[in-house]
């Protein structure tokens, strides 16, 4: 008979006095087993001994942004399946179970909770729209379909946390963690979760326009990290069309008088063209190395033990039971899976 796998929760939580105890009474009701670790990061407030009298496991993770506390969770914490939760009580427990499920009865290792608004002001201004650019952003360069690549609900299998680097400081950890997915092809899908507003008292830690640009550039670090080709593809092609746009008329203005009388021009559509082979033959190097990265990730990952089966699932009968049914009931479109 299968031992029932261990199920961890990760909690990151910066001055979540006022909603933490709920999420975390939550997760223990609704998920039987689970083990709850809110990770304290720098609150000001009484957020952690709250949290300990809910029943959570409390540490601190004293380097302030949520990156770090995901770095942190993932390298402390061995488990057999993860689920990643906001401790600011915007996503609904109710749908974790069900999360769950689908990773084990895929099995898949990583399963994305694509947030469904309860309500019109769930999004703060402007946040739904910028989600809707990165995921368009995400999907056409890795050309996978992510429908909520922002979202901070998550499950995932120990294989998928153990292979995941973790290099984010902030809240691109998002960004981090759904390119390592849709670029390692690790088993995954999604799920709708509803989303809610948050708790009266507390307010977003989120600064609109710092973090998009901090994701942004994370998301252009990783571009040029992972598919180093499509970005110095981009620049050899431009380069290449300034260098023929400058040569062209020297060119035809020496075909008709045989005189370079723009011998600067001529020399700045050589440079331009010469730099493009250049920027073309990095972005073959590099590719190769990538491949290398890629192919040394996976092999990492695969050394790393599948998900256990959904019959492995041991829980008594009720709302928060875990035997695959409300999983089957939800389990999303096939064009939504991805392997």
């Amino acid at each position: 008979m299968p031992s029932a796998p261990r199920i961890v929760a990760v909690v990151p939580c910066h001055n979540e006095e006022a909603a933490i105890a709920k999420v975390v009474s939550d997760l223990r009701t609704t998920v039987p087993g689970i083990e709850v670790y809110v990770y304290d990061n720098c609150s000001t407030d009484n957020t952690a001994e709250v949290a300990r009298r809910a029943g959570a496991h409390v540490r601190f993770e004293h380097e302030k942004g949520k990156g770090n506390v995901v770095r942190r969770a993932f390298a402390d914490l061995d488990a057999d399946v993860y689920l990643l939760i906001d401790g600011d009580d915007t996503y609904d427990v109710a749908d974790a179970p069900a999360m769950i499920e689908t990773l084990l009865s895929g099995p898949y290792d990583h399963v994305l909770g694509v947030r469904r608004q309860a309500s019109a002001t769930a999004y703060r201004s402007g946040h739904e729209s910028g989600n809707r650019f990165f995921n368009s952003l995400v999907s056409f360069a890795f050309r996978r379909q992510v429908s909520d690549m922002l979202s901070g609900y998550r499950v995932f299998s120990r294989r998928f946390v153990k292979s995941f680097p973790a290099l984010s400081r902030e809240f691109e950890i998002e960004t981090e963690l759904t390119v390592h997915a849709v670029n390692a092809r690790v088993p995954q899908t999604e799920l709708e979760v509803g989303f809610r507003d948050r708790a009266e008292g507390t307010e977003s830690k989120l600064r609109t326009y710092h973090d998009g640009f901090r994701i942004l550039g994370i998301f252009a670090q990783l571009l040029f990290h992972e598919r180093p080709f499509l970005v110095t593809g981009a620049i050899s092609g431009l380069l290449f069309l300034l260098g023929l746009g400058f040569g062209i008329p020297v060119v035809v203005e020496y075909a008709t008088t045989g005189l370079v009388p723009r011998f600067p021009t001529a020399f700045l559509a050589s440079a331009l063209v010469i730099l493009s082979g250049v920027f073309l033959l990095m972005g073959v190097l590099l590719s190769g190395q990538a491949k290398i990265r890629r192919e040394a990730t996976r092999l990492f990952y695969l050394r790393l033990p599948a998900p256990p089966p959904v019959e492995a699932l041991a829980a008594p009968e009720g709302p928060g039971r875990l035997d695959g049914s409300s999983a089957a009931a939800r389990r999303p479109a096939p064009a939504e899976e991805s392997r």
